[in-house]
């Protein structure tokens, strides 16, 4: 159960004020149902004419316990309403006011439900939240080591169960303890003998319950990673629709996600089982308590070894009774809190990640790019093996340094250093003198506009998207940077012109669309450096011829940094760096590195034949 009180101090201390009116309103709901009951010993006793004892009025405060004092003036008063109005009516007045406090007990235990409600809800708003917001600041390099279903399955089903599991709990376990503890002590008041020998058997009960529930969690973070793993497997075909069916490996698919499924449904039918064995169980094992006392409590009315008469044991067995339903409910709680604790641990992977890009406590300010980039003796390695090593390079301000070489030699690396998507092992980063590590990471992205291989947009307008980066853009700007784009022609031929949606990644689009849509985002944002990351490289030869003027278009008066495949689009560059197992080998324009004729003359060569 520690782990359990761990997550309610992280997330129920902002509903402090529902949880407090929920254990008010649980007590009182306990304190009426207790007097409701006890009404049953005076109708019993007029009922069958058991007790024709006479009662005097004991003042309050006088000699002897509350207890007897509260007893004595009770009976007093239905004996004196027998006498005035007689013994049919005085039932009715008792089954009438045990009407009334009936229905203050449930309205009582109405209103403790409803106050748990904004907490249950609550908190898993909060960690849904909370869980977008860590993703929105982890390191790119987290998502590398994670798959995407599995972060969609913690965020879908392991949140889900910790509401149904952990939070539809909360009811049971902020009321039954109370409901436990007035019960137990009514019983205590009725007969500390009888309540001594119940104390005997209980504990066997709470074992056996136990014993049922320990395998339970295991079970549960089993079954919660299969269901990510077929998350995944959901995720992976969506994506990969296109070769499924391009390679007729639907059968291959389908084999793997049923073997998959059959898998969970197993896993998960046990789990549900131990959990649907609470109920039963527990309810045997209750009356098999009842039973037990029933024959003790019996026994000793019958041969006159009791302490309490008849009536009163009757009582007892009626609170007896309702002490079981909330061991009861509690033991239910018992089963499904391990459930829902297996989820947390899930979600906690997320939330308790660490973040290694760290904001600087006291950030340099740094408006804008005044002088220049340059990497300083940069090293940088993602595990154990080293992908870029001792890289020194200047980028002077308005320039253009193109990277290329072979997949693989670091080029996507070197660029995602700037932007501290990756933050450096050994040497820095620095622009106009300052490291990147000690300016605010909102402050240097503002700095940045980036044009990717492939183009990502989201399931938005064409304005929407436009305006991505920019607050309050108005439709005049996102026009201006669409028109020097060239995207705002087939813009303007859609249904809706701007507020045309584009589909899910702007599927409706065709990539060379995709691509100027993604440039004039760029345009707007009206950044001082641009990463270009091979832009035109997956277009065709008349989209590219169109995607390269508006590239050309949005690098005037930018520092940029272009990785490119096709050497033709960067013939135009200032510095070309030729890159090769994470080394800079050769570095110059054009020309001048045709005629080193080395690496950069021989992929030339290659991109020509």
């Amino acid at each position: 159960m520690k782990e359990f009180f761990n997550l309610l101090r992280r997330f129920v201390r902002p509903y402090r004020k529902y949880l407090a009116l929920t254990i008010g309103f649980n007590f009182l709901s306990a304190l009426l149902n207790i007097f409701s009951f006890s009404l049953i010993i005076p109708i019993l006793q007029i009922l069958f004419k058991i007790s024709r004892q006479a009662y005097e009025f004991m003042p309050w405060g006088g000699e002897g316990s509350l207890k007897d004092i509260a007893v004595n003036n009770f009976y007093y008063f239905v004996t004196r309403l027998i006498g005035q109005l007689g013994e049919s009516t005085t039932l009715l007045i008792l089954g009438l006011f045990l009407a009334v406090m009936t229905f203050l007990k449930t309205g009582c235990y109405f209103l403790s439900s409803a106050m748990v409600i904004p907490i249950r809800t609550g908190v898993v708003r909060d960690i849904r939240n909370q869980l977008y917001r860590k993703i929105l600041s982890l390191p790119l390099g987290f998502f590398s080591e994670e798959r995407k279903g599995d972060i969609i399955a913690r965020m879908s089903g392991d949140v889900q169960e910790v509401e149904t599991s952990i939070m539809s709990s909360l009811d049971m376990l902020f009321k039954n303890p109370i409901l436990i503890i007035a019960y137990f002590g009514t019983l205590v008041a009725i007969s500390w003998q009888l309540t001594l020998f119940t104390l005997v058997v209980l504990p066997v009960m709470g074992w056996l319950m136990g014993a049922v529930g320990k395998k339970l969690k295991r079970k549960s973070l089993l079954a919660q990673s299969q269901w990510s793993d077929l998350m995944s497997q959901v995720e992976e075909t969506l994506g990969g629709l296109r070769i499924v069916k391009a390679f007729n490996a639907q059968g291959k698919m389908r084999g793997r996600f049923e073997r998959t499924n059959e898998a969970y449904r197993r896993t998960i039918s046990r789990v549900n089982t131990r959990q649907q064995l609470a109920h039963p169980m527990s309810e045997f094992l209750g009356t098999v308590l009842i039973v037990i006392v029933l024959w003790f409590g019996g026994t000793l009315i019958l041969h006159n070894g009791s302490t309490i008469d008849a009536p009163t044991f009757i009582f007892y067995l009626v609170m007896l009774y309702s002490l079981i339903n909330p061991l009861k409910e509690f033991s239910k709680a018992s089963y499904n809190i391990p459930k829902g604790l297996a989820s947390m641990e899930r979600i906690d992977k997320i939330l308790l990640a660490e973040n290694h890009i760290k904001e600087p406590a006291r950030p340099v300010p740094l408006p804008t790019l005044k002088e220049k980039i340059e990497y300083r003796d940069v090293s940088f390695k993602y595990q154990n093996t080293w992908v870029l090593r001792h890289i020194n390079l200047t980028i002077e301000k308005g320039k253009t340094v193109a990277l290329v070489g072979q997949s693989g030699s670091g080029k996507s690396t070197l660029v995602d250093l700037l932007p501290r998507y990756y933050d450096v092992q050994e040497g820095a980063v620095l622009i106009d003198g300052v490291n990147v590590k000690d300016t605010g990471l909102q402050e240097l992205r503002n700095l940045m506009g980036n044009v990717n291989q492939e183009a990502i947009l989201f399931n938005d307008t064409f304005f929407n998207n436009i305006a991505f980066g920019v607050e309050n853009a108005t439709m005049e700007q996102v026009i201006e940077a669409a028109k020097i784009a060239n995207a705002h022609d087939f813009i303007m031929a859609s249904e809706q012109g701007y507020d045309t949606l584009i589909g899910d990644r702007g599927g409706k689009l065709s990539g060379g669309q995709r691509q100027r849509v993604s440039i004039a985002r760029a345009i707007l944002k009206n950044p001082p450096i641009l990463i270009l990351d091979e832009a035109t490289s997956a277009l065709d030869t008349e989209s590219e011829k169109m995607v390269q003027e508006a590239l050309e278009n949005l690098m005037k008066n930018r520092t940029t940094i272009a990785i490119a495949h096709r050497l033709s689009t960067i013939r135009n560059a200032d510095e070309i760096c030729v890159l090769h197992e994470g080394r800079i080998v050769e570095r110059g324009r054009h020309e001048e590195l045709l005629a080193l004729n080395g690496y950069y003359k021989r992929l030339c060569d290659m991109q020509q034949v």
